[in-house]
């Protein structure tokens, strides 16, 4: 039966394939892409580290929507105009190892490359364009201020400021592009939930490691170069590769 009927997620072996295959791939960013968890840097930046952690906590015990914990969360950092620019400024995403070489290799292969993050376009803007991805690739949520510069909120209509909202995000990608394969690479369970409707989901632990991640991927990586490696030399880690 060919793999486009199956309604079982793919195998390893079916992963690599697809991988190989692919016309497009969407990354998480924060803890994927980049080192960066960008509202816990910029809660420690503002001063109110502590209690955004605390609230993170309390919000992944379940019984709160992703914008719901959004919105909390940035209730306390109260992040202004002028604060973010200089959290920017001061403090530049950290590229996780090898990822550049991995986005490079993609485009090489015309393969389109996407960036969907729960994270904030203005703080993401920085490493689209360091890797050479055009804004209408990043998906993001956007940071609202008002006149004065303080902050007023941030915009609902995107649809990575709700929960399932990177899901939403490769459908319609894939309604636009009309992409055969499309797979997600991430750090998080909100990532895992993108596939279906991304045809495979490879989990990344090179900066994190979170166990239902983990235990529930059928290809999880520590090291970009195991992709890298895949797309080259295709026996390098289908056989006996770490799981």
């Amino acid at each position: 039966m060919p793999l486009e009927l199956s309604t079982m997620p793919p195998t390893k072996d079916q992963l690599q394939r697809l991988w190989r295959e692919a016309d497009a791939v969407c990354f998480d960013v924060d803890s994927t892409v980049i080192k960066d968890e960008g509202l816990d840097d910029l809660a420690n930046f503002c001063g109110v580290g502590p209690q955004v952690e605390a609230m993170t906590l309390k919000a992944m015990g379940g019984g709160m929507t992703f914008r719901e914990a959004l919105t909390l969360r940035l209730n306390i950092v109260q992040p202004s105009r002028e604060k973010v620019e200089e959290f920017i400024v001061t403090h530049p995403s950290t590229f996780s190892p090898r990822i550049l070489e991995l986005v490079a290799l993609l485009k090489s292969r015309n393969t389109e490359v996407f960036l969907v993050t729960g994270g904030f376009r203005s703080i993401i803007t920085p490493v689209a364009n360091a890797l050479g991805i055009p804004q209408d690739h990043l998906f993001a949520n956007t940071l609202l201020f008002n006149e004065d510069g303080s902050y007023a909120g941030f915009d609902t209509t995107q649809l990575t400021s709700e929960s399932g909202g990177k899901a939403r995000v490769v459908q319609l990608i894939r309604d636009q592009y009309k992409f055969k394969t499309v797979l997600f690479i991430g750090d998080g369970a909100t990532d895992m939930e993108a596939a279906p409707p991304a045809d495979g989901f490879i989990g990344y632990g090179g900066n994190v490691v979170r166990a239902k991640v983990k235990e529930n991927s059928a290809w999880f990586i520590t090291d970009f170069q195991e992709l890298i490696d895949q797309l080259q030399d295709p026996t390098s880690t289908t056989n006996g590769g770490a799981c």
